[in-house]
C-alpha cells in the first residue's frame, strides 16, 4: 500500500499516559509535529503533562524546531479521536500482551489505512502483538531508550505480518523526526541495546548478592570508567581504538583467551528477598532525601550536557 512520505507527517498520535508515553508527547512536539495524546484514564492528564513540561526544559536547551510549541498539543480520552487524522502512531500503552493485542484490534480498525502503527514495547515481539490485527503489514516495533525525548535510539523490528516496505518506512520517518533508528536483523527479545544492558545489570547484581561491590560501588565504577568512553563511541570502539595500530586484531588475539577466565556470569542470581533489600537499600542511600523529581531533572540536566558534548566533539564514531 502507498503512504504518504516520511517527511510529509504532520500529526502524530501518541498513546499512553506513562513516562514513555509522555516522553514521546514531549519529543515529537519539540520536532514541530501536532500530538495528540490519548489517556485511557482522564484522571492521568494532571502526571502527564508534568512529565511533557519537565522534558520541555531539557528539549528547549537541547534546541526546539521552528514552529515547536507545547499548545500544538491536544490530550484525549477518545482512541478514535486521537488517531483518526493522524500521519503515524506510537503506541506506549502497558507491557501487557492481553492489553496490547486487545488495543491493536482496535487500532487496526480504526487508524487510516496508511499509517503506520509503532510500538514502545520493551519486552514483547510484534509477531505476538500484531495477532488480532485486521492490518499487522503496517505494525512495527519502534522502541525508544527512556527518557525518549533525550536519547535518540529508537530500535525498529517488524513481525511475521509487518511488511518490510512498513520497517523501512518506520525508519525514514524516525530518522526525519530527530531519532537515531536501528534496524534490526531479526525479532529477538530484548531487542539489542537493552539486552546489552541486561547483561551488565545481571552482573551488578551478582556483584551485590556476593558481597563483592554494593550498588554505590557499582555506579562509581561505570561514572567514572566505561561511562564516559561508551558515550562518545560504543563497546566495540573503544576497545578497537583502545589496541593502537593493531585496532580490534591486536585487542582479540591479545586479550582472547581472557573470555575464558570468570570475569562475568551471564546467568541471573536467584533475586532473593535480601539481595532485593540490598539493592533498594543502597540506591535509597544514594538518593537521600532527593525526591524522584529531582533526580530526573538532574538525569536530564546531565545527558543534555552529554548531547551537547558529542555534538560539538564530531567524532564520527
Amino acid at each position: 500500500m502507498s503512504r504518504p512520505a516520511p517527511t510529509d507527517v504532520k500529526r502524530v498520535a501518541s498513546i499512553g499516559a506513562g513516562p514513555i508515553g509522555a516522553g514521546w508527547t514531549a519529543h515529537f512536539l519539540a520536532q514541530g509535529y501536532d500530538v495528540a495524546a490519548y489517556l485511557h484514564d482522564p484522571d492521568e492528564e494532571r502526571a502527564f503533562r508534568q512529565i511533557v513540561d519537565t522534558a520541555w526544559i531539557s528539549l528547549t536547551s537541547l534546541g526546539l524546531v521552528p514552529g515547536a510549541s507545547l499548545d500544538r498539543l491536544t490530550i484525549t480520552s477518545d482512541l478514535q479521536e486521537a488517531v483518526g487524522d493522524a500521519g503515524f502512531v506510537q503506541e506506549s500503552a502497558p507491557e501487557i500482551l492481553a492489553v496490547k493485542q486487545a488495543l491493536y484490534e482496535r487500532l487496526g480498525d480504526l487508524v487510516p489505512d496508511d499509517v503506520v502503527i509503532s510500538s514502545s514495547t520493551s519486552g514483547l515481539t510484534m509477531t505476538d502483538i500484531q495477532a488480532r490485527c485486521a492490518s499487522p503489514e503496517r505494525t512495527v516495533v519502534g522502541h525508544p531508550f527512556n527518557p525518549p525525548y533525550l536519547l535518540p535510539l529508537v530500535e525498529i523490528v517488524g513481525g511475521d505480518g509487518t511488511d518490510p516496505a512498513t520497517v523501512e518506512w518506520a525508519h525514514d520517518f524516525y530518522k526525519a523526526a530527530g531519532k537515531a533508528p536501528l534496524v534490526m536483523k531479526k525479532e529477538i527479545p530484548g531487542f539489542i541495546a537493552t539486552r546489552l544492558q541486561e547483561a551488565l545489570w545481571r552482573e551488578a547484581l551478582h556483584m551485590v548478592a556476593n558481597g563483592e561491590a554494593t550498588p554505590q560501588d557499582i555506579d562509581t565504577a561505570l561514572i567514572n570508567g566505561p561511562g564516559p568512553r561508551m558515550a562518545m563511541m560504543g563497546q566495540c570502539m573503544a576497545f578497537h581504538v583502545a589496541c593502537g595500530a593493531g585496532g580490534m586484531a591486536t585487542n582479540l588475539d591479545q586479550f582472547g583467551p581472557a573470555l575464558l577466565l570468570p570475569w562475568s556470569r551471564l546467568e541471573a542470581p536467584p533475586l532473593t528477598q535480601e539481595l532485593r533489600d540490598r539493592m533498594v537499600d543502597g540506591c535509597n542511600e544514594m538518593a537521600g532525601e532527593r525526591r524522584f523529581e529531582e533526580m530526573a531533572a538532574a538525569r536530564d540536566r546531565a545527558i543534555v550536557g552529554i548531547l551537547k558534548a558529542i555534538r560539538e566533539s564530531d567524532t564520527g564514531f
